[in-house]
């Protein structure tokens, strides 16, 4: 159920403020890493109900005609073709996504670097496609030692050997499809290069997660741990900060790690490093901005427990992990949760499909109410669940048929007769569609229509995995969806 436990607005204000005063702190040239996703962070509004997913974007517009924007990726994880969970694309393609985004909202995009290159195949077919598109690429290597031989990264043969990616404005955005992808490491290579050419540049760094003013062990800072699962990341206190401040504050190992690295170069371009700590070069303030506590814990439980369930299915479906599954495991037992006890619609979808011996969808509305969908001879199960789902919200009798039959049976000899589907049961996108055009002349499916936003923030389960054209359907209407690790059927290839 969702209850509002962030303050938006008051976020707006005081993390715009606070990128300013850090803006003013330095000379020539600015290297802001922004952590997380920039103009469509679902996790923090995830975790943070009341967070808006385009928050970020709203504060870079108003300076997009000084800033600039570098996207970094991985190349490993090109070679791995890596998803991002929340949309359902691979890391490369988000690469063509993001840069599409940020010149829609008027930004520029100046260059993609590549990071930990490596000359094979695959990173080679996604650099030439690039600039076949007409977008400056650069390559950065891997660094033996890194994060810890610092007389060796920096150096000609360390950060030296990488390509110096060129710039034109004051501040450089430099950001990525997810985590684990160079980002400080971009920043750190560029002020390296900087310093060899005699200017002066600084860095600070934009990161929603960990949030560094609540406690370790907060759900919130726990679903940031979930989310990395795959990287072995893991939430600390920040030794530096404590040691300089006596007052303890929340990061990660990663920045704890090459905080040492940071402080170096720093010295060596400015005579002394600005910083203190890793928590120092941070901007965030999204600690400030929570104004109910059991509503965000809660939500931050029910994102563990839905990652969860995310690496299981990736676990059955292309063999991911199964530390990532261990390691959120351990989460859920920090909190005293588990799925079946704390995610209402993960027993209600269980039973509904021990009743009905097939499939079943569960979907929690905002206000609490739970409804069921099971697979019939016309509609899946997640069409069927969304169906009821848009009826209760809009006082429509359960038995009544919103969707004209001589609407759907067409629809079905289409993609059985003559688009080779074996399957003729109608899925989410299809429902929609058919329900669009019954409403022209139906008031009860125009009511229905007019619901799909109350779908927002909904939470779904299904006791199946779904396709990915139901799944995305539902990451579209902003529902929450988990499913369980297996299929609807026993074949060994599924679409």
């Amino acid at each position: 159920m969702f209850v509002r436990g962030f303050d938006n607005e008051k976020y707006l204000k005081l993390q715009s403020s606070k990128i300013k005063e850090r803006i003013s702190l330095f000379g020539e040239k600015l290297y802001l890493e922004f952590g997380g996703k920039l103009f469509d962070d679902f996790h923090a509004s995830r975790v943070l109900p009341g967070f808006e997913p385009d928050s970020k974007i709203r504060m870079l517009i108003e300076l997009k005609d000084e800033a600039e924007i570098i996207i970094a990726i991985n190349t490993a994880d090109i070679e791995k073709n890596k998803v991002r969970g929340d949309l359902g694309i691979t890391y490369d393609l988000d690469v063509l996504r993001l840069i599409d985004a940020f010149r829609g909202y008027g930004l520029f995009v100046g260059s993609v670097v590549m990071t930990r290159f490596s000359d094979t195949p695959a990173a080679q077919s996604f650099k030439l496609k690039l600039e076949n598109l007409g977008i400056k690429v650069y390559k950065h290597y891997a660094i033996d030692g890194y994060p810890h031989n610092i007389p060796h990264i920096v150096s000609d043969e360390g950060f030296g050997l990488n390509e110096y990616i060129m710039t034109t404005r004051p501040v450089v955005i430099v950001t990525a499809p997810g985590p684990g992808s160079g980002k400080m490491a971009t920043c750190l290579s560029q002020i390296y290069h900087e310093s060899k050419q005699g200017r002066k540049s600084g860095y600070a760094k934009f990161e929603t997660f960990p949030i560094w003013n609540i406690p370790l062990s907060h759900p919130v800072n726990l679903a940031y741990e979930s989310a990395t699962a795959d990287l072995a990341d893991v939430n600390m206190i920040d030794p530096f900060h404590l040691e300089a401040y006596g007052t303890t504050a929340v990061n990660y190992n990663r920045d704890v790690e090459v905080f040492p690295v940071l402080k170096a170069i720093l010295e060596k371009i400015l005579g002394e490093c600005p910083y203190k700590s890793p928590t120092d070069m941070g901007v965030n303030m999204a600690g400030n901005c929570i104004i109910d506590d059991g509503a965000v814990s809660f939500a931050a439980k029910q994102e563990i427990i839905r990652r969860y369930y995310t690496a299981l299915c990736r676990m059955r479906k292309d063999g991911g992990a199964e530390t990532e599954i261990e390691k959120i495991e351990i989460l859920m037992r920090k909190l005293s949760c588990s799925p079946t006890t704390d995610r209402a619609v993960v027993d209600v979808a269980l039973r509904r499909a021990e009743e009905t011996g097939g499939p079943a969808i569960a979907i929690e509305l905002n206000d609490g109410r739970i409804v069921t969908g099971k697979t019939t001879s016309l509609l899946g199960a997640s069409a069927a669940a969304l169906l009821n789902a848009l009826k209760l919200l809009a006082g429509i009798d359960k038995e009544e048929d919103i969707i004209s039959p001589e609407i759907l049976a067409p629809i079905q000899v289409l993609k059985t007769d003559h688009l080779g589907n074996h399957n003729p049961r109608l899925h989410i996108d299809e429902v929609l569609i058919a329900l669009a055009i019954t409403a022209v002349e139906s008031r009860s499916a125009a009511r229905a229509i007019e619901q799909l936003s109350a779908l927002e923030h909904a939470e779904v389960h299904s006791t199946v995995i779904l396709s990915e054209i139901d799944a995305s359907t539902f990451r579209k209407l902003g529902m929450q969806l988990s499913c369980e690790p297996q299929y609807q059927t026993k074949k060994l290839y599924h679409r």
